[in-house]
C-alpha cells in the first residue's frame, strides 16, 4: 500500500500536470460506494465467527456426518471449511479457524500430516469463492456489477471444487488407506465431543449457522437487501450465534471489535494506495496503452484471457487480492467485455465471468508455492512437526485440481451464469 500510494504521488509531483486534490477527489468518490460498506460488517461477522466456538461447532457435526467414510475426517474438514466460508466469506480466517481444530483430529487417527495440512490449506481458500466473499463484494462494486449476481455466479463454481476436492480425498481415502484411516466408532464421538444422534447434532451444531447463511445470502440474491444491509444482518447474527455458545464476554467482544478495526484499516488503507495507482496510471494513458498491447498481440479471444489468467496467478503470489482487484480488473475488464468468445453473453454477464474465473485463479495462486499466502497462515496454526516444506508439498494435488476446476469453467460458462439467468 505504501510503495503504490508514494510511488503515484512521486509522479504527480514530478511527472504531470495534475495535481493531489484531483487524486483526493476521486478517492473521496471511490469511499462514496454504499456497497464498500459491506467489507467491515462481514470482517466483524467473520471475527465473531473464530471466536465465537461457531468453528468447533461446524466441524462436530461435520465429523458425526461422514466420519465412518473413507477419508471421513478429511471430508469433514472441507464440508467445514464450506459452511465456515459460506458464513464469514474470509480465507485466512476459514484457514485458520478450522485448521487450527481439523489437523489436530486427523493426525490424532493417524493420517500423515502432508495429507492433513493439504486439505485444510486448500479448503480454506475456499472462503475466497463462495458467497458472501469478501472479494466478491469488493469486485462487484469496483466493476460495477451486482453484489448477487457475483454470489449467484460463485455459487456452482463453489460446490464443484469443493465436490472435486472430496472425489479426490474419497480416492485417496481408497487407493492408500494408510494416509487416511477411517476412525473407529470410539475416535468418531470423541473428535465429535459426543456420540447423539445426527439429528441432535443438526439442531445443536448447525441449525443456527444454517439459517444465518439463509438469512445473509438469501436477502441478497431475491432482493430483499442490499449487501451491506446482508452484511449488517450477519454480522448481528454472528454475535448472537457467539452468545448462544457462551463464548462471548466483554474481554471477547473487545478482543473482535480490535481485530475488526485493524483488519479494516487495513483494508482500507490497501485501497487508499491501490486507487491512487490506478487513478495516476489511468490519467497518464496507461489503461489504453494496456488495451493497444493486449489486442496487438494478434491473439484471439481465449488466447488474450489466458493470457490475463497467467498475469493475475503470477500477480497473486506478490499482491493481495484487493491490489489486484482495484489495479488489474479495471484495466482487463473493458478488454475482456468486448471479445467474443463464441457463446451468447451481454457485456455484464461476460464481467461476470471474468471476475469469478479470475476469483478460483487467485485462489489458485494463493496456494501455490513458494509464496501462496495461504500456506503461511496454516504455518502459523498447524501443529508440531508440520513445517512450511511438508505444507509446500501437501499442496500440489491441489494446484492441479484448482487449475483442472479453472479450466472446466472455462470450456462450459454455463456453470457460472447459469444461476444469473434465472
Amino acid at each position: 500500500a505504501v510503495s503504490l500510494g508514494l510511488s503515484s504521488i512521486i509522479v504527480i509531483i514530478f511527472f504531470s500536470n495534475d495535481s493531489m486534490s484531483s487524486v483526493a477527489l476521486q478517492l473521496f468518490t471511490a469511499s462514496l460506494n454504499y456497497t464498500l460498506l459491506a467489507i467491515p460488517f462481514f470482517i466483524l461477522a467473520s471475527s465473531f465467527m473464530t471466536t465465537g466456538g461457531v468453528a468447533r461447532r461446524i466441524i462436530r457435526f461435520s465429523i458425526a456426518c461422514v466420519g465412518h467414510l473413507p477419508g471421513g475426517l478429511a471430508i469433514a474438514g472441507v464440508f467445514a471449511c464450506m459452511l465456515f466460508a459460506a458464513l464469514s466469506g474470509s480465507s485466512p480466517a476459514t484457514v485458520v479457524a478450522i485448521g487450527s481444530i481439523v489437523i489436530a483430529g486427523m493426525r490424532q487417527v493417524g493420517y500423515t500430516k502432508e495429507f492433513a495440512a493439504g486439505v485444510i490449506c486448500n479448503a480454506g481458500t475456499l472462503g475466497i469463492l463462495i458467497p458472501p466473499s469478501i472479494m466478491l463484494v469488493f469486485m462487484g462494486a469496483i466493476l460495477q456489477v451486482s453484489v448477487g449476481d457475483m454470489f449467484k455466479a460463485a455459487f456452482l463454481p463453489g460446490l464443484l471444487l469443493g465436490a472435486v476436492y472430496i472425489l479426490y480425498i474419497v480416492g485417496v481415502g481408497v487407493l492408500t488407506p494408510h494416509r487416511a484411516p477411517v476412525p473407529n466408532r470410539a475416535e468418531i464421538a470423541k473428535l465429535a465431543d459426543n456420540g447423539a444422534p445426527l439429528w441432535i447434532e443438526v439442531i445443536q451444531n448447525l441449525l443456527g449457522p444454517l439459517f444465518l447463511i439463509v438469512a445473509v445470502l438469501g436477502s441478497i440474491m431475491v432482493g430483499l437487501a442490499t449487501p451491506t444491509e446482508a452484511a449488517g444482518i450477519g454480522a448481528a447474527g454472528a454475535m448472537m450465534l457467539a452468545l448462544m455458545t457462551r463464548k462471548l464476554n466483554f474481554s471477547v467482544l473487545r478482543e473482535v471489535v480490535r481485530d475488526t478495526s485493524k483488519t479494516t484499516a487495513m483494508v482500507i488503507f490497501v485501497m487508499i494506495g491501490a486507487a491512487c495507482f490506478s487513478a495516476v496510471f489511468k490519467r497518464l494513458g496507461g489503461d489504453d496503452m494496456i488495451e493497444e498491447l493486449f489486442i496487438g498481440t494478434g491473439f484471439g479471444p481465449y488466447g488474450l484471457l489466458i493470457l490475463m489468467m497467467g498475469l493475475i496467478f503470477v500477480m497473486g503470489f506478490f499482491l493481495e487480492w484487493i491490489e489486484i482487484s482495484f489495479i488489474v480488473m479495471p484495466l482487463f475488464a473493458p478488454i475482456v467485455a468486448t471479445l467474443d468468445f463464441g457463446f451468447e453473453a451481454t457485456g455484464l454477464e461476460l464481467l461476470v465471468w471474468f471476475a469469478i474465473l479470475s476469483a478460483v485463479n487467485m485462489q489458485t495462486s494463493f496456494i501455490t508455492p513458494p509464496f501462496g499466502y495461504a500456506l503461511f497462515y496454516l504455518r502459523g496454526v498447524a501443529p508440531e512437526g508440520v513445517d512450511i516444506k511438508l505444507i509446500y508439498q501437501s499442496s500440489i494435488p491441489f494446484v492441479i485440481l484448482q487449475l483442472i476446476c479453472l479450466t472446466i469453467l472455462v470450456v462450459f460458462p454455463d456453470i457460472v451464469l447459469w444461476l444469473t439467468r434465472l
